[in-house]
């Protein structure tokens, strides 16, 4: 409900605003954490994960001014520009009478691996790993490739897109062979059928691809299940993988909306990361957690102690004397205590334990083992 009408308010909140909303999102943040009402707002924040509601509710004006109002991103966030944006189409893209035939679009696969010389049988495929986007296609004739293309996408596009990306150039081809022959187009992502097979597809490629089957009736494309052996389908699955060496640059693709919200996102826990870093609260916990973090529960209960925070803590995990006889501490029961062997710490000397907590808030295998002593602690 607050973000409705953000992109008219929140753009550039006022300080007064700005104060008006902390105090609007602080008592869900004691909830959700447990501490008691002493605990600084920017404290909370930070260790929940819970950016401020005020940047929050910015990001989303941002992301509604961008991509509903076309409204140019700022340059301190990209530089891409508005034409190289998808955005979502609307309305019709064909007449309302005019559809595809029954037989072009089929859901079923067990025609994949049926030869038949009059029909030309085209496999796609779209890949994404950690370093390319690529999108292919091959022709197979005789179990033999006869024709193959490649094309290296954008690294922030996504595998729907690669995957409509290499169904219509597949398509494109097709409709440029002898109009005797029948194409038969095998594609293994069901939502890109889906979306090239709708003439309201909110999808600029898919428009495009259902407008070339609308005027090309004998070519078909049809689901194929992926990884089963198929000879033409598992080359098209190798071709985007070759394409970071071999396809060709392909900029016809625009970027997608996660993308927008990923720079968006970025530029926000940037703001947030300075602000928590120059405020005037929450130093204690600045001192052991320099960057921003998402702590679960147990890690919150061990550093809130330790730091002497007000935070309440789990059944047992504080007390005036620990059973072996040494002061019940949390530190103690992670270094010291007799039935907490197996997730033992070397304690640290009292000069330098400010300088060990943060090592241990910034390590991976002491945040496990924190948060097995405090589950066996409280367990017990």
């Amino acid at each position: 409900m607050l973000a409705h009408g953000s992109s008219a308010c929140c753009l550039n909140p006022t300080f007064k605003m700005k104060r008006k909303l902390s105090s609007i999102q602080r008592p869900f943040l004691l909830h959700i954490s447990g501490a008691y009402r002493t605990t600084p707002t920017a404290e909370l924040q930070t260790v929940i994960g819970i950016p401020p509601l005020h940047m929050q509710l910015q990001f989303e004006a941002k992301f509604i001014s961008i991509y509903r109002l076309r409204i140019t991103l700022p340059p301190f966030i990209t530089d891409t520009q508005q034409h190289d944006l998808e955005m979502k189409e609307t309305g019709w893209s064909t007449h309302t009478s005019e559809h595809l035939k029954p037989n072009q679009i089929s859901f079923e696969d067990r025609e994949a691996y049926i030869a038949r010389k009059d029909v030309i049988t085209i496999f796609t495929d779209g890949s994404k790993t950690e370093h390319i986007v690529g999108a292919a296609f091959c022709v197979l004739t005789n179990d033999i490739c006869a024709y193959q293309s490649s094309a290296k996408l954008n690294d922030n596009n996504t595998i729907f897109q690669a995957e409509l990306t290499a169904l219509h150039e597949a398509v494109i081809y097709a409709s440029h062979l002898p109009n005797n022959n029948t194409s038969k187009i095998h594609v293994d992502n069901i939502a890109s059928i889906m979306a090239s097979s709708n003439s309201k597809s909110t999808n600029e490629t898919g428009r495009k691809i259902f407008k070339i089957l609308l005027t090309n009736p004998k070519i078909k494309v049809s689901w194929v299940k992926a990884h089963v052996g198929n000879i033409g389908k598992e080359r098209a699955d190798q071709l985007p993988k070759d394409a970071t060496h071999h396809g060709q640059p392909y900029s016809h693709t625009k970027l997608p909306k996660p993308h927008i919200k990923g720079l968006l996102r970025k530029s926000m826990l940037e703001e947030w990361q300075t602000s928590f870093k120059n405020g005037d609260t929450g130093r204690k916990f600045y001192n052991i957690m320099l960057s921003l973090t998402n702590w679960i529960r147990d890690n919150v209960i061990f550093f809130f102690i330790n730091m002497d925070f007000s935070l309440p803590t789990s059944k047992g995990f504080t007390c005036d004397y620990c059973c072996c006889g040494g002061i019940g501490t949390a530190l103690h029961y992670i270094t010291e205590f007799i039935y907490t062997v197996s997730w033992h710490m070397r304690k640290p000397a009292p000069n330098f334990e400010q300088e060990w907590l943060k090592r241990v808030a910034n390590n991976l295998v002491s945040s496990h083992k924190i948060r097995g002593i405090v589950k066996f602690i409280s367990e017990n």
